[in-house]
């Protein structure tokens, strides 16, 4: 069978006045299951509140327009009430319990990659909702919720009866929601628009990447994730994840072309991407983009904590510290093609500017 990496956008799970959610299934990107891959994507409107769930899956959340407020509760810990804003990543272990909210006119609205090899379904992520229409509250009896809970039948029937919701609800305006607390950032999150960069090339492109030195808790999600931006015209060099790793990439802004070639020399992927798709590298896959006018730039993750990568262009290139003998032979060309080819790029950038 022939090995589809297209390009996909999202399709809508539910929603309502508060907001809705998104996600990318595997039946259409057969990718996702096979490498154990869930996407899913959060957006709320004004007092749209994301229900407090946890997941059977570790995710990394990455704002990608607007503000606002989320919660998270780690097993045994006090809830950590945060501002979060464009840019920020948060990383979310499996069965972290979190909420958010929306509280500003401009829509708030959430990426969310992360593996589901632990999850229920392969490619899928599985919420659980601790309240709502589909909370764990109406799966109970009511004698269990009242000796649970130590509470008569009539209030065990206001907080079963009243949930009304699924998974995202609209807020009163009214209710004063809790505020963001100094210090709970610390330690969950990186603003990957603010952070220090870990590759800056003139005219290219830059790159932040998430560790566990200024993310720590993205040693227990278990994989890395970057944002990578280049500029017009600019050009990503053809490179492969050398340790096995899927690469998932999910185009943030602006538009450009990607080529990705497999076994046997086979180019599997020639398309044009713009902001909202989703694609996948299969593992030891080489790809390369190429950004037009208005530049390019994507959020990824890469399954592993710390991934490596061999790049084909550069001055760390491969080609760069094999024999030229061996370059010959190989190509078979003289030796002039050879030392031509093998003396271009001199630098050590992973991004190109366009040529003069």
């Amino acid at each position: 069978m022939e090995l589809d990496l297209s390009p996909r956008l999202p399709k809508k799970v539910y929603g309502g006045d508060g907001g809705s959610y998104f996600a990318w299934c595997p039946e259409e990107l057969p990718m996702l299951r096979d490498g154990n891959i869930g996407a899913a994507k959060l957006a709320l409107e004004k007092y749209g509140l994301a229900l407090p769930r946890y997941s059977d899956s570790s995710k990394v959340a990455y704002v990608l327009q607007g503000s606002g407020t989320a919660g998270i509760v780690l097993p045994e810990k006090e809830e950590k009430v945060i501002e979060i804003k464009k840019g920020d990543s948060i990383a979310i272990p499996f069965g972290v319990v979190t909420w958010w909210f929306n509280n500003e006119d401009t829509e708030l609205v959430i990426l969310f990659l992360g593996e589901t090899h632990k999850g229920h379904k392969a490619g899928q992520f599985t919420e659980f909702y601790l309240t709502g229409s589909n909370g764990i509250f109406t799966g109970f009896s009511s004698e269990f919720v009242g000796r649970a809970w130590d509470l008569d039948e009539t209030t065990v029937k206001k907080l079963v009866g009243s949930q009304t919701g699924n998974g995202i609800v609209k807020v009163d305006g009214s209710l004063k929601m809790p505020s963001p607390r100094k210090g709970d950032r610390e330690g969950f999150v990186l603003n990957c628009l603010e952070a220090p960069l870990d590759v800056d090339i003139k005219d290219g492109g830059r790159v932040v990447v998430l560790n566990t030195k200024n993310l720590p808790l993205v040693g227990e999600v278990g994989f890395g994730a970057d944002l990578v931006r280049i500029d017009g015209h600019s050009m990503c060099s053809p490179g492969f994840s050398c340790d096995s790793a899927l690469q998932v990439t999910y185009i943030v802004g602006g538009s450009g072309r990607v080529q990705v070639v497999g076994a046997d020399g086979k180019r599997v992927l020639e398309t044009h991407v713009k902001a909202g798709a989703l694609f996948i590298v299969p593992r030891f896959f080489v790809v390369s983009k190429i950004a037009d006018s208005d530049g390019l730039s994507w959020f990824s993750i890469v399954t592993t904590p710390d991934p490596i990568f061999t790049h084909l262009a550069g001055k760390t290139s491969v080609w760069k510290a094999l024999s030229p003998e061996v370059l010959q032979a190989a190509f078979k060309v003289a030796p002039e093609v050879e030392k031509a080819f093998r003396s271009k790029r001199t630098s050590d950038a992973i991004f190109f500017p366009p040529p003069n």
